[in-house]
């Protein structure tokens, strides 16, 4: 098998999971969540998981498999912003304000996750 087949491959294995979870999270948790709010949880999952990442050793198909493929699939940028569409019909500050809880948030989880992956003594420093 060729390496590109192989980096491709890689991909797919970590996307499915992520975006069968991203789904079930928007049926199971919707419902119970104000709007938006399953979109934030899994945001928030993958920068977490992606902190945590990149304090590992730089291993291509980690990287591949969690990175591009599971997270790439569980956070989308595209749902982010369609929930900001949808608050801003109720004015342009309510979408102001999901931006800004959804960067925050994010920016939050990626943080502890490279705290976290530093924290077990395995992880490199972040650069």
């Amino acid at each position: 098998m060729t390496t590109e087949v192989q980096r491709v491959l890689w991909v797919a294995a970590g996307a499915v999971p992520g975006g069968l979870l991203r789904w079930q999270a928007a049926i199971l948790l919707g419902p119970d969540l104000p709007p938006g709010g399953s979109d934030l949880l899994v945001n928030g999952l993958g920068s977490l998981l992606l902190g945590w990442l990149v304090t590992r050793p730089s291993r291509q198909d980690l990287q591949l498999l969690l990175g591009a493929g599971f997270c790439g699939s569980l956070t989308t940028f595209s749902s982010w912003m369609l929930v900001t569409a949808r608050l801003q019909r109720q004015g342009f500050v309510m979408g102001l304000l999901w931006l800004a809880l959804g960067l925050a948030v994010g920016l939050a989880m990626a943080w502890l996750g490279q705290r976290l992956g530093q924290g077990l003594g395995q992880g490199q420093r972040p650069s």
